[in-house]
């Protein structure tokens, strides 16, 4: 496996509470700034990457203010800038990155991963993913094993390594802080050679029935465990369908299980079922909140 970079905890944290705490009016212009630019850069640790056209849409501004708020955030070691595209500084950030991927729809990521857990059968070999979605099924499978987990995740590593009655294949290559996770050729190299009974990802956006990933490693990774598996489910809360990300994976309806959270609108889900699309509604987990049915 790939080595991991020594990592300084808690220095977004202390990074964007620099930000929130410097002294200027609570009206200003200045202040309004900041607050911008600490929305942009969790929103940034939320996904991984970004296009720098995304955010010009999410934060109703020009491409030239967005490129003077990152080009802050780049000088105070946050993101990265490249080829319009922003991204995670690769330094001490994995930590928070995850955190930020795990605390966003976190019940309605419950949810499907309980749903998700479903389909897995003891003797299997299964693919997982690095999704926070996916990491969400850990709970379940100790009701599943005897069962062999194939991962690029560290943290999901982690979580199955105890895990009795379950064989734990972790893939190699190149090691990414934003995600804790490894992918790259190396790695897609490794699942082309094996074969797995089912593949559990989520992706960063679904648009015009296709899924996208802002990463183009992260997109080969999930379609190489896409193309070595014999049944292919993906999890996708409602956010997913309002997102646009750059780099397609395949198209949504080459998944045999697509597993929805209650947030999503009636009308996305009768359009996938309508093109022959198996969808799966997942109930709320008791005693777990899940925002209303949208319309």
């Amino acid at each position: 496996m790939g080595m991991m970079m020594t990592q300084t905890h808690g220095s977004f944290e202390a990074a964007l509470e620099r930000m929130a705490t410097e002294q200027v009016p609570a009206d200003s212009r200045h202040a309004r700034q900041l607050a911008r630019r600490q929305l942009i850069a969790e929103a940034v640790m939320a996904e991984g990457t970004m296009r720098i056209e995304d955010l010009t849409e999410r934060f109703g501004i020009s491409l030239m203010t967005a490129h003077r708020d990152l080009d802050e955030l780049v000088s105070r070691g946050l993101l990265r800038k490249t080829r319009g595209i922003v991204s995670a500084a690769p330094t001490s950030l994995s930590e928070s990155s995850e955190l930020y991927r795990f605390s966003r729809q976190a019940a309605e990521k419950k949810a499907i991963a309980a749903a998700a857990a479903a389909y897995v059968e003891p003797g299997q070999a299964a693919f997982f993913d690095d999704s926070t979605t996916v990491l969400q099924m850990v709970p379940h499978l100790p009701a599943r094993v005897p069962l062999t987990a194939i991962t690029n995740s560290l943290t999901l590593m982690n979580e199955l390594k105890g895990l009795r009655d379950l064989t734990l294949l972790g893939l190699g290559g190149q090691f990414q802080n934003w995600c804790n996770a490894f992918m790259g050729p190396v790695t897609a190299s490794e699942i082309r050679r094996l074969r797995a009974d089912r593949v559990f990802l989520s992706m960063a956006a679904i648009t015009d029935n296709m899924v996208f990933h802002q990463s183009p490693e992260m997109a080969d990774v999930k379609r190489a465990m896409f193309d070595s598996a014999a049944v292919r489910i993906l999890l996708a809360d409602h956010t997913k369908f309002e997102r646009r990300a750059l780099h397609a994976m395949g198209a949504l309806d080459e998944f045999d299980v697509v597993i929805v959270d209650e947030g999503t609108p009636h009308a996305t889900v009768a359009g996938m079922r309508m093109r022959g699309i198996t969808v799966v509604v997942a109930p709320a987990v008791q005693g777990v909140s899940v925002g209303p049915v949208a319309t």
